[in-house]
């Protein structure tokens, strides 16, 4: 009896060693499965922060495009819309002068029809800078504007009201919004 009872204890031991040697290998296990887990963990992590930042980065470049477009637009339009600029410029001068000849009383038949000929120059010239958008800045009588007038003269007149354009030296002009020469004007101080 005493050897089935050192048998049943060997069983039983056996059974124990077997089972304690088994939790071992399911505490490796484990262990092996929630490192692989956490390293995946980490990778998918990764992962969203790597789409993360290409979508921020592909939000900053489509929104750094969008300024480049509206910025070129915008250089277009203005490109177009001062297209004449330089070319106004050159015969604001001719313009000048036309008026300064025109300005000449005539003295005989020939002169008069000298003029009118002028006349007829000068009006067509004028017309084709209208069609540019070519504008003569009005001076006299208005409110003194250094964006507008080019103040030459400052004198005290009881007459006028102060900071008012008494007279125009030289005629000022606009292409569209922009300034292209200012009125040279004498002021009431």
């Amino acid at each position: 009896m005493e050897q089935e009872k050192n048998q049943t204890e060997t069983i039983v031991e056996d059974q124990n060693n077997d089972e304690v040697n088994e939790q071992p290998e399911s505490d490796v296990e484990q262990t092996e499965v929630t490192e692989e887990l956490s390293e995946e963990q980490q990778k998918i992590n990764e992962l969203e922060q790597q789409v993360s930042d290409l979508n921020s980065r592909l939000l900053r470049t489509h929104a750094d495009f969008d300024n480049f477009r509206r910025r070129t637009k915008e250089e277009k339009e203005a490109a177009a819309k001062y297209r004449a600029q330089s070319l106004v410029e050159e015969l604001l001068s001719v313009l000048d002068n036309f008026e300064r000849a025109l300005a000449v009383e005539p003295t005989n038949d020939e002169t008069k029809t000298l003029l009118q000929g002028m006349e007829m120059v000068h009006r067509q010239l004028q017309d084709a800078m209208q069609k540019e958008g070519v504008e003569v800045i009005e001076a006299v009588g208005q409110t003194f504007d250094p964006h507008l007038h080019q103040a030459v003269m400052q004198v005290d007149s009881d007459e006028h009201e102060p900071n008012t354009v008494i007279e125009e030296f030289q005629k000022g002009y606009k292409l569209k919004d922009r300034v292209i020469r200012p009125s040279m004007v004498k002021v009431n101080g």
